[in-house]
């Protein structure tokens, strides 16, 4: 009788925190879906590489969704640590938590959830805008143009595109808004050429649509 009661404690102990450690999964990777249109333009920004595709900003329509998600599994992650144990007819002694199955590991998984989730309002912090000094120019030479813009979702994309752009000669200046959704820039066309403009945006993974 007693060794079915320890076996039956046993057992909810391990299914309690197979679903803790379940939500807690569920949580973060949803908190770094909703997080994803950010994620290319961060790595441009520690790597240099200028050509990293945005293609996971397809998954921005699904943010709001992502994001209660990720908060109903961090929520449920949270009731099942501090949820009160049951009484067991016999007198059992509980294992040990694990790394996984402490409180520390929890707090620490919470705040990164919250770090993902809110990345979009913070990453442009984090990329730089690499702009490169034109020491001399031909005004008769310049041109400027006004591209729309198809695919930026947060901040950090319009530094992204802004780092692409600024990597082609002749560049005078740059300034991509999100915001409005496109890209206005001065450029020596002798040094580059409108289609080499657009093939630097393209290679960021957002749409140019339109010359103005």
């Amino acid at each position: 009788m007693r060794t079915t009661s320890l076996k039956s404690h046993y057992k909810h102990w391990i299914m309690k925190h197979n679903k803790l450690n379940g939500a807690v999964t569920t949580g973060v990777f949803a908190a770094l879906g909703a997080s994803s249109c950010c994620i290319p333009p961060i790595i441009v920004a520690i790597s240099g590489v200028g050509g990293v595709s945005s293609s996971l900003s397809w998954m921005e329509p699904f943010r709001p969704y992502l994001i209660a998600i990720a908060a109903l599994s961090i929520s449920y992650a949270w009731y099942a640590y501090l949820n009160p144990k049951k009484s067991d007819d016999c007198d059992c002694t509980v294992e040990k938590l694990n790394f996984f199955q402490k409180r520390g590991f929890l707090i620490g998984m919470t705040l990164f959830a919250l770090i993902s989730i809110t990345m979009p309002y913070y990453s442009h912090l984090l990329v730089s805008n690499n702009k490169k000094e034109v020491l001399k120019f031909d005004s008769i030479n310049l041109q400027n143009v006004n591209i729309r813009i198809e695919g930026m979702t947060c901040d950090a994309c319009q530094n992204h595109i802004n780092y692409a752009i600024q990597e082609l000669d002749g560049i005078i200046s740059v300034n991509t808004s999100y915001k409005n959704q496109n890209t206005l820039i001065q450029f020596d066309k002798t040094l580059t050429t409108l289609e080499e403009i657009n093939e630097a945006i393209l290679s960021t993974g957002y749409v140019p649509l339109k010359n103005k």
